[in-house]
């Protein structure tokens, strides 16, 4: 993992896996502090499904297409 920049106390270093799905799932979580707090529980759980697909994948086929 990748942790960008030189980030002073309380400001939180952006957390990158090189793994464009998994990525795009932590970019949508650390995007929550702009959303309305009604909106949180479905990213998260969009968060979980995209994770677990992306996990449960097959290394060379994508995640949205069946193994």
């Amino acid at each position: 993992m990748i942790e960008d920049g030189d980030f002073g106390p309380g400001t939180p270093a952006q957390v990158r896996t090189g793994v464009p799905r998994v990525d795009a799932v932590i970019e949508a979580v650390e995007q929550l502090e702009e959303r309305p707090i009604e909106e949180h529980v479905g990213v998260f759980e969009t968060a979980h499904e995209a994770l677990r697909r992306a996990l449960d994948a097959e290394p060379d086929v994508p995640a949205d297409e069946p193994a």
